[in-house]
């Protein structure tokens, strides 16, 4: 039995251990009696269109046997795509004082971080957790952050590898970036390095608010570029429909980190799947309210990638996909 799973035990005053249920999810969490535990999430991205990652969320405690309204109470706000506001809805609850706080990307753990160091925080969506600097290591985090994350700087590479086995004369990329979220500068270094290896120029350019897509895509079309990558942020996600469309209208063959993005109309994306990491975190919150610490919960990284190809918009800008790339595909959309 491991270190962590004794803590499991003990936090739970011996009932997972008594009962022989360590296994099996307990029908309500080892709080005070009487106590209904209050779980807070803050999400980056924009209700409206995401609505689906908060049901995954909910998906992954009613599996542990957490009922909403009975043995747990959940507090949900969202930050609309704007990374700005993340701060302000962290510390509203925070002050609420939750029992746990689930935080989704850099931004909103980078904020939960600052806001506190006693309530236990599980993150989610996060880039990196090291090179961010939420945790000591993966392996232990310490402190009171731990949770998922999906390794974005480490196929960010990928990202453009793959797009130029997609589109093998192309010699410029521009890269849509949003320089008030941290881990873009992460992405961006190894993207460069990427770059440099396969002998491409890239183009960046900055995107803070939808207002800047448009302009984004028309500096991309004067610079010449051959074809865009877009970077993992709540902003280009909670308004992929419209980046999308852009991307269209200006025949510009884009790369994107989310499957989302490839459903809307989008060309390409390589990335995690992230609905199943929104329903893992009900794992966290489990096992903190159990007794758990955060700082001895080990960080869990993605190990699934999805390439989706979405061919109908590859017809519509008359690109014929290499069968080599389509072989290695999760999902080819017709």
């Amino acid at each position: 039995m491991t270190r962590a799973a004794v803590r499991i035990g003990l936090g739970a005053l011996g009932v997972v251990l008594t009962l022989g249920l360590f296994a099996a999810p307990l029908t309500a969490p080892a709080q005070a009696p009487g106590k209904v535990p209050r779980v807070g999430y803050v999400f980056a991205r924009v209700s409206s269109a995401d609505q689906r990652l908060w049901d995954a969320a909910r998906q992954g405690l009613r599996e542990l046997g957490y009922v909403e309204g009975q043995n747990i109470t959940l507090e949900v706000r969202w930050a609309e795509g704007r990374t700005e506001r993340l701060p302000d809805l962290v510390a509203e609850l925070v002050r609420s004082k939750v029992d746990v706080l689930v935080v989704a990307t850099t931004p909103g753990a980078l904020a939960a971080k600052n806001a506190t160091r006693t309530i236990p925080v599980v993150f989610v969506g996060v880039g990196e957790a090291v090179d961010g600097g939420l945790v000591a290591s993966l392996a232990r985090p310490g402190g009171n952050l731990t949770g998922l994350t999906v390794l974005n700087s480490e196929i960010t590479g990928k990202r453009l590898e793959l797009l130029k086995d997609i589109l093998p004369s192309i010699s410029r990329v521009a890269v849509l970036r949003n320089p008030g979220n941290p881990i873009h500068k992460i992405f961006w270094r190894e993207t460069r390095t990427a770059a440099q290896t396969l002998g491409l120029q890239l183009q960046p350019i900055e995107v803070r608010a939808p207002e800047d897509f448009d302009e984004a895509f028309r500096a991309a079309t004067s610079g010449r570029a051959d074809a865009v990558l877009a970077f993992d942020d709540p902003l280009t996600v909670g308004y992929r429909a419209r980046l999308v469309a852009l991307a269209a209208k200006h025949r510009l063959p884009t790369m994107y980190g989310l499957r989302e993005f490839a459903d809307a109309g989008g060309l390409v994306s390589y990335g995690a799947n992230f609905p199943d990491q929104y329903r893992r975190t009900a794992t966290y919150v489990d096992r903190i309210l159990k007794g758990a610490r955060p700082a001895d919960l080990p960080v869990e990284q993605a190990t699934k990638f999805e390439l989706v190809i979405n061919r109908r918009t590859a017809q519509t800008l008359g690109l014929a996909i290499p069968p080599s790339v389509l072989a290695r595909a999760d999902q080819v959309l017709e």
